[in-house]
């Protein structure tokens, strides 16, 4: 399933293998709380993201340089 955000007046894709409604609120909701106060290498990810996983309870964050790239837990 593909779904598509917007952060930071960029759309997103969000990719995911089931309809869950509860975990794309939990990502978006974990994304708005690392804009306001996450750290330095969370902030770059978000800066450089091209899309978004969502694997079981984690969500994979994909960004253009790959050491930048990180996973986020949505629990």
């Amino acid at each position: 399933m593909k779904l598509f955000i917007t952060i930071q007046n960029k759309s997103v894709p969000v990719y995911s293998d089931e309809k869950n409604k509860k975990k794309f609120n939990l990502l978006i909701s974990a994304l708005d709380s690392k804009l306001l106060k996450g750290k330095r290498a969370i902030k770059k990810c978000l800066d450089s993201l091209i899309s978004i996983e969502i694997v079981g309870c984690e969500a994979i964050l994909h960004s253009y340089n790959e050491t930048d790239s990180l996973a986020l837990s949505l629990y």
